[in-house]
């Protein structure tokens, strides 16, 4: 979907339409941004980026609260328009998913005639626009969803990978993120045809298990299949601050908070509070983060305290701005469900 919380409140409130929009968090200037509108975009707005500096790039930007439970419904009326054309799909948030068309005998088995009913479809019912990539396999088709936005199709036929990946900018793999992509420039690596020239064992010593995604991902290769059901990995609960804070003590306080949310999403995902693991996630006030995890056999919040003394050994003097709360699940939970994540 395109900018799908901002479409989602233009579509409702014709007022919101054509101006630079972003839906932001529960706290005006102390939240994120979880999506803008093309209009705020050009000001340089963009998802995950703090409000206050949003709004210094766009003054005149308006921010509104999201409204999760208004999303989650036409989500799932979207969610019903993909299941005419497929029972194959892979939900990875509220906005994006997977098909796999390739038994589908709608219009003579094209995928490309298929994605084009669906955006059709979409637009006519509900109002909103999407933009679909289309490739044989899954990576290249979800960087594809995103070469012809808004409203656009972006094919990349069978035949058509080998240069695709040639000219692709690994920034646009995902995964592949800014403390990555700066290690892959200072090694002289900008474009897939870049890492196929370099030597894939010292790619590996410096990137380890990634360093064979990316070989793969720069030569076309994706195994994945579209999985129809998901296994939740982890729980995380977080919060925000409305003002930065730095004693241990009060880092503990904010914690404790988050306990009793923590509490009924995991009983929701394994009653009998067998987990993996426990974790504590700090991000500071210049915007870096740390977190800390350690092997839990079954959820105990006397753990935390640990862990958040060990992250705030890294605080260095810097103030906390976000403290959150992390629980990993065991792979042999049968809980399974689509993992979304509310964050775009």
């Amino acid at each position: 979907m395109d900018c799908f919380y901002a479409a989602v409140e233009m579509r409702d409130n014709h007022s919101l339409r054509g101006i630079p929009l972003a839906i932001g968090g529960s706290e005006k200037l102390r939240g994120v941004i979880s999506t803008c509108s093309y209009e705020a975009r050009k000001f340089g707005v963009r998802s995950a980026m703090a409000t206050s500096h949003a709004l210094k790039l766009c003054p005149t930007l308006k921010v509104i609260h999201s409204d999760i439970k208004k999303y989650k419904a036409v989500s799932i009326q979207i969610r019903a328009i993909l299941g005419r054309y497929t029972d194959r799909i892979e939900q990875l948030s509220l906005d994006e998913a997977y098909l796999d068309v390739s038994d589908s005998s709608l219009f003579y088995g094209s995928a490309t005639l298929i994605a084009g009913d669906i955006r059709h479809t979409v637009k006519r019912e509900l109002g909103l626009t999407a933009s679909t990539g289309i490739a044989p396999v899954k990576f290249i088709a979800k960087i594809a969803s995103d070469l012809n936005k808004p409203d656009g199709t972006f094919v990349i036929t069978p035949d058509g990978v080998e240069n695709f990946v040639k000219t692709l900018a690994l920034k646009r793999i995902p995964g592949v993120g800014k403390v990555t992509i700066a290690k892959l420039y200072a090694m002289n690596l900008y474009k897939g045809e870049d890492v196929q020239a370099y030597d894939k064992n010292a790619l590996l010593v410096q990137f380890g298990k990634f360093g064979q995604s990316l070989w793969n991902s720069c030569h076309g290769i994706d195994t994945r299949e579209v999985e129809t059901n998901h296994i939740k990995k982890s729980i995380g609960v977080e919060r925000t601050l409305p003002k930065d804070i730095q004693s241990e003590a009060e880092c503990l306080y904010v914690m404790k908070l988050l306990y009793a949310e923590m509490k009924v999403r995991l009983k929701q995902a394994c009653p009998d509070l067998l987990i993996a693991r426990q974790g504590v996630k700090l991000k500071f006030s210049d915007f870096q983060q740390t977190t800390v995890e350690h092997r839990q056999w079954r959820y105990n919040t006397d753990v935390f305290p640990e862990l958040m003394h060990e992250a705030l050994s890294r605080q260095k003097n810097r103030r906390v701005r976000l403290i959150g709360i992390t629980v990993g699940l065991l792979a042999t939970n049968k809980n399974k469900t689509s993992q979304l994540s509310f964050d775009w």
